[in-house]
């Protein structure tokens, strides 16, 4: 748990609000020349029920919480870079062609076990996913693809802000600008945000029996990250073919 912490304390992942993706830099996102972007696989029913399941328990814990559903869809979070926006459309090309070398809807993933981070007095709830080889190597695949088109670093502009979320903090540019090698290879800890609540109630959470499940991705998307490294603006996605 202490190395799951220290990676995720970091900064918080995982809060992912949908929008509409056309698969072409928006005009907000093309008025900056550097983008922030998240990677990530979106997962079958299986892990959306259980994590809606989750969410629904946290939110009787918390009622003040976020609530799984259009506006905070479930994923794993595989990669997050820095990459040039004026080449948005090489990345989602990039993306796309190791999609095409990688069968993701045959991969069984297991789901074991819930952890947390607190942020703000409160706990950000995950479930865990362990990471396989497939998963690994993937990410690898991934970060060796993009990286004709990423950068050192960003500045607040390459996030998504809102009137409401008008500040990118710092550790959140560091974190996007650390991700390879502090999120990557061995230390890549896959897992699914599935909710907030008082740390003292996810504590006797997450010491019950969790019952392990698998799952498999159905889709994958390239989102621009808003504050604390969440997923808040669909640029590209992709429907994963099941194997036939």
């Amino acid at each position: 748990m202490k190395r799951f912490l220290s990676v995720l304390g970091t900064v918080i992942l995982g809060l992912a609000l949908s929008r509409p993706g056309t698969g072409q830099p928006s005009r907000a996102v093309a008025q900056n020349p550097v983008t922030a972007i998240d990677i990530l696989l979106e997962p079958d029913a299986t892990m959306v029920d259980r994590a809606t399941a989750a969410n629904h328990r946290l939110l009787t814990m918390y009622p003040k919480g976020f609530r799984l559903g259009n506006e905070h869809q479930p994923h794993i979070s595989c990669l997050q870079r820095y990459v040039r926006t004026p080449d948005l459309a090489n990345v989602y090309e990039a993306v796309g062609k190791v999609l095409a070398g990688e069968r993701p809807t045959s991969w069984m993933l297991k789901a074991y076990k819930y952890d947390f981070a607190v942020w703000d007095k409160l706990a950000i709830t995950v479930i865990v996913v362990e990471p396989t080889a497939d998963l690994i190597r993937y990410q690898q695949r991934l970060i060796e693809a993009v990286a004709p088109f990423t950068v050192k670093t960003g500045t607040p502009a390459a996030f998504v802000t809102t009137p409401k979320e008008p500040d990118i903090n710092r550790s959140t540019i560091d974190y996007v600008a650390t991700y390879v090698p502090a999120a990557s290879g061995t230390k890549f800890i896959p897992h699914v945000t599935v909710g907030v609540a008082l740390p003292e109630d996810v504590k006797k959470m997450v010491s019950e029996k969790f019952d392990t499940f698998t799952f498999s991705p159905v889709g994958a998307s390239v989102y621009q990250l808003g504050n604390f490294g969440t997923a808040r603006k669909k640029l590209k996605s992709w429907e994963l073919n099941p194997l036939k």
